[in-house]
């Protein structure tokens, strides 16, 4: 291996000449690079003489090429055409290589990010009515031939989706029931009317408690479940391979989740209004006096109590199929990496959860509207 080293001459009419010498290679440069830039600093290279040039590789033309603001001549490399090549190339490399870009000042990043939202927004939404539209096709399906519903799918997911969840349905609204019971007891005695603690504990369990908190549970529990199952099935092909075989997967996998959610879960809301209730009871018999009896005579002799409970559970079918549209769109919105499956599981839940906050919203302004 021979030392890269350089010759810089003059020639007549002002031109100059560069002789490259020895190895031109990643291992034999050196400080070349360097000397080369500084020896050529406000002079341009006219002539190139390779005469003493041994090997030459691409880290060799890059020195040239950088020391240079203009092409470099390659006439006379003729003699050698593979440095000739290696030049071109690497002078049409560095004619891509733009400035480094910018950073963005804040507005602009501002911006940017607000677009950016704004077309993941939109763009979820296009997908969510596309995925309701294919969903609405297959019910239709399903309904038109009773025969192709897959029946042991259903009784499966309801299974899972329902009864598996009574035990922490039933736990949590029994203190949420609790909870309620104390703030009201709390908060009436000190106005002489502790006896409407039993009304109020009704009211709350019975119309917003009850169906709200069960369906934030199913959101956490049945749709993160759902695009858990739908999401590695996406990414192992095997909803592909449905396709194939010519079975729909919105037969297969979606409807039976949501009709087994929608059947369950008035169920588990009417459990979680009687655990509601049963926090109440204890509660006021602990802390009041009021036994079992005199708390349920108090419920039924109130008239409205039938209607709170109407409302709530009317409540239930709807947030069941929300939750399960949700979480089967996710999944089968899953990608085919474990990224994605993760992104589509934590979407799963907080779309759930928002859609049941805003949908309660919407419940409460139409029954006020309609004096239920």
């Amino acid at each position: 291996m021979t030392p890269a080293t350089f010759r810089i001459e003059a020639r007549p009419e002002g031109r100059t000449s560069l002789a490259l010498i020895g190895d031109w290679t990643s291992r034999s440069l050196g400080k070349v690079p360097l000397n080369l830039a500084a020896g050529l600093r406000g002079r341009s290279i006219d002539e190139l003489d390779i005469t003493d040039l041994g090997r030459f590789d691409t880290a060799g033309a890059l020195a040239m090429v950088q020391a240079q603001d203009h092409a470099l001549p390659l006439a006379g490399l003729a003699g050698r055409p593979e440095v000739e090549r290696i030049v071109r190339l690497v002078q049409d490399l560095e004619r891509e290589v733009g400035e480094p870009p910018r950073k963005a000042d804040f507005i602009t990043r501002f911006f940017a990010r607000v677009g950016r939202g704004v077309y993941d927004f939109a763009a979820e939404g296009w997908a969510a009515f596309a995925f309701l539209g294919e969903l609405l096709v297959a019910v239709v399906r399903s309904l038109a031939s009773p025969g192709r519903i897959r029946w042991p799918a259903w009784v499966s997911q309801a299974d899972h989706a329902g009864l598996d969840a009574i035990p922490i349905v039933v736990i949590t609204t029994f203190f949420i029931g609790a909870v309620v019971a104390f703030i009201g007891v709390d908060l009436l005695t000190d106005f002489g009317a502790g006896i409407f603690a039993v009304q109020l504990i009704g009211v709350a369990v019975f119309r917003e408690f009850a169906v709200v908190i069960t369906a934030v549970l199913l959101a956490g529990r049945s749709a993160s479940s759902f695009a858990a199952e739908i999401g590695s099935m996406k990414m192992n092909q095997e909803v592909d391979a449905m396709r194939v075989m010519g079975v729909d997967p919105f037969q297969a996998l979606v409807i039976p989740r949501l009709a087994a959610l929608v059947v369950m879960m008035p169920l588990l809301t009417f459990m979680a209004m009687l655990a509601g209730l049963l926090g109440g009871i204890v509660v006021t018999w602990t802390q009041m006096g009021l036994g079992p009896a005199f708390f349920l005579q108090r419920l039924v002799l109130d008239g409205t109590m039938p209607q709170h409970m109407l409302a709530g559970m009317v409540k239930a079918p709807v947030f069941a199929l929300v939750i399960a549209a949700i979480g089967c769109r996710q999944g089968m919105a899953v990608g085919g990496d474990v990224e994605s499956l993760g992104k589509r599981v934590t979407a799963a839940v907080v779309q759930a959860i928002f859609a049941i906050i805003a949908l309660d919203a919407v419940f409460a302004l139409l029954f006020m509207r309609i004096g239920l």
